[in-house]
């Protein structure tokens, strides 16, 4: 759901582009709200897809990609043995803690766009076979694949919560905001 994000101060083009990762990190955790455990993880479609994965796998995404900005290894290293585990809950996960582990990966991110000389720097993409070789990419970038990522499951966690209840975004944001919708 679009939510208005108010127009970033002249010339920070970082703010702009937090603010934007920002909306979409609430779409997703708009769409949890007043949620079981057993509901968020539900997969009321054909889709492997549910609302706890998908806040699990967004929130690892984000922490990926600003450690590989920073030229560090994810905290988490996926491969085809373990990439099932990034859209579901496993031993010990829970919506809370991931919620939790979400928001310290925000203020990372905050933290490292603010930290950057420039939005131009740039760092090497990984050598795995769906990178081209030898590639590049700036923070800015970075941070628009976020924007791009987390809006992509923002959209489907939107389908899936209104698909379990019948909330709409719309609804969702006047909860959280503790008015009435309609």
């Amino acid at each position: 759901m679009v939510t208005h994000v108010p127009a970033e101060a002249k010339g920070d083009e970082r703010g702009a582009l937090l603010a934007f990762i920002e909306e979409q990190r609430g779409g997703i955790r708009r769409a949890l709200l007043g949620l079981s455990a057993e509901q968020a993880a539900s997969r009321p479609s054909a889709s492997e897809l549910s609302l706890s994965g998908l806040l699990k796998h967004v929130a690892e995404v984000e922490q990926g990609w600003i450690a590989r900005a920073k030229q560090e290894p994810p905290a988490i290293k996926r491969d085809q043995s373990n990439w099932n585990e990034t859209f579901r809950l496993v031993e010990g996960e829970s919506v809370e803690s991931q919620l939790a582990y979400w928001e310290k990966v925000a203020a990372e991110t905050e933290a490292y766009v603010r930290s950057v000389p420039s939005l131009d720097d740039t760092f090497p993409l990984p050598n795995d076979p769906w990178f081209p070789p030898d590639a590049r990419v700036s923070v800015r970038w970075v941070c628009l694949h976020l924007i791009r990522e987390i809006a992509r499951h923002a959209g489907h966690a939107d389908i899936i919560r209104e698909s379990l209840d019948g909330r709409t975004a719309f609804e969702l944001v006047a909860l959280e905001q503790g008015e009435s919708w309609g």
